[in-house]
C-alpha cells in the first residue's frame, strides 16, 4: 500500500455552488449573513496564519500548549491505530498527536475541502515521518463523511475550536454526525474555546494591528472575484461583538454609508443602508458543563478534560455511549 493516498468526494464546482447558495440565501434576508468558511481563499488562510501568531491571539497559542503537554495521555487513552482530522489544514499542530501516537499509529486521514492545504501537509509529513501512512479526504465533514477502511481503534480529532463557528443546531448535528462515525473504542478529541472575560475576548477578534478587520473583509474580495461583485472593502467596517447571552463573539461588516452590491453572476443587487451589518462569523465560547451536556446528546461521554495553565481553552476526550 503507497504510504500516501487521495480521495475525492467533492463535485469538482461544490464550492462554487455552495458560495453562489450562500450569498443569495445569506445577503437577502434581515438581518444578512454569510458562513465564515468564505474567508479562507489562498489570502485568507494567509491572514489567519498571520492572526494565530498576534499577542491577543491566545486560542491557538494555548492549544498548542495543552497538546504539547498532554499528547503522551492522549495517545495512552484512546491507543488510536488511526488518527482521522476533521478541518486538518495544515495539520501543524496535529505533529504533537502524531508523534505521541507513533510507532503504534497506522494511518492518518486528514480531511478538509482543500486539496492543496492537504497535499501539502501530507508531502511535510510523510518527509518526516516516512513510516506514517496519510488517507486524505477531500471532503465537506460538515455533510457526514464515510472513512476509509482504516484499523482501530481511531481517534477523530477536531482542534481549534472550530466547533465554536456552528450554530447550536448545527452543533447538535456534526456532534451526531461524528458519533455515527465511531465504533467501540473509538474516541472523539474536540478543541473548545472556554468562556472567559469580555475585553479578552473582543482583542482576540479585533486586533490593534488590524489583521482580523482585513480578514473578516477578505470575504468580499472573494465574492468580488468569483462572482463579479463590486462590493469595496473600504466601503466596510470590521466590527467583534461579545453577545454576554449567547455566549459568543459576533464578526460584522458594518456599512460605512448606504450603498449597494452588484453580483451580476446572480443578476443580484444587494443594498445596505448606512450602519447595517453583515455577520461574517459566530465563534462560540463553552463551559465544561455544557460540553459535557451537548456530547451527552449526541450519544458521547466526556472522559477527559485538559486546559491550559490559563484556563483559556480546553481539549476534551469523549467515548461512544
Amino acid at each position: 500500500m503507497s504510504p500516501y493516498q487521495l480521495t475525492r468526494t467533492l463535485d469538482p464546482d461544490a464550492a462554487g455552488a455552495d458560495l453562489r447558495a450562500d450569498v443569495v440565501h445569506g445577503l437577502t434576508r434581515s438581518p444578512k449573513e454569510l458562513p465564515p468558511k468564505w474567508f479562507y481563499d489562498a489570502r485568507g488562510s494567509e491572514l489567519f496564519e498571520e492572526i494565530t501568531r498576534l499577542p491577543e491571539y491566545y486560542p491557538t497559542r494555548a492549544e498548542r500548549e495543552i497538546l504539547a503537554v498532554r499528547a503522551p495521555e492522549i495517545a495512552a487513552e484512546t491507543g488510536a491505530r488511526t488518527l482521522v482530522e476533521l478541518g486538518s489544514g495544515s495539520s501543524e499542530k496535529t505533529r504533537f498527536l502524531i508523534d505521541a501516537l507513533l510507532p503504534g499509529l497506522d494511518s492518518y486521514v486528514p480531511v478538509d475541502v482543500s486539496e492543496s492545504a492537504l497535499t501539502g501537509a501530507a508531502e511535510s509529513l510523510l518527509a518526516e515521518r516516512p513510516e506514517l501512512r496519510v488517507h486524505a479526504l477531500v471532503a465537506d465533514f460538515t455533510r457526514g463523511l464515510a472513512l476509509p477502511g482504516t484499523p482501530g481503534p481511531r481517534l477523530v480529532a477536531f482542534l481549534g475550536g472550530t466547533i465554536g463557528n456552528l450554530l447550536p443546531g448545527e452543533r447538535r448535528t456534526f456532534l451526531r454526525s461524528v458519533r455515527s462515525m465511531l465504533a467501540p473504542g473509538d474516541s472523539l478529541l474536540l478543541g473548545t474555546d472556554l468562556v472567559k472575560d469580555e475585553a479578552t475576548l473582543l482583542a482576540a477578534y479585533d486586533d490593534a494591528a488590524g489583521v482580523t478587520g482585513a480578514f473578516n473583509k477578505n470575504v468580499l474580495s472573494v465574492i468580488d472575484r468569483e462572482l463579479g461583485a463590486d462590493a469595496d472593502p473600504a466601503d466596510f467596517e470590521h466590527v467583534a461583538v461579545w453577545d454576554a447571552g449567547r455566549e459568543w463573539i459576533e464578526m460584522r461588516l458594518r456599512a460605512r454609508r448606504a450603498l449597494t452590491v452588484k453580483i451580476p453572476e446572480l443578476d443580484l443587487v444587494v443594498p445596505f443602508a448606512a450602519g447595517e451589518e453583515l455577520r461574517t462569523e459566530v465563534s462560540a465560547k463553552f463551559r465544561q458543563e455544557g460540553v459535557r451536556e451537548e456530547l451527552a446528546a449526541a450519544g458521547l461521554e466526556l472522559a477527559r478534560w485538559w486546559t491550559d495553565d490559563g484556563d483559556r481553552f480546553a481539549l476534551s476526550l469523549a467515548t461512544a455511549r
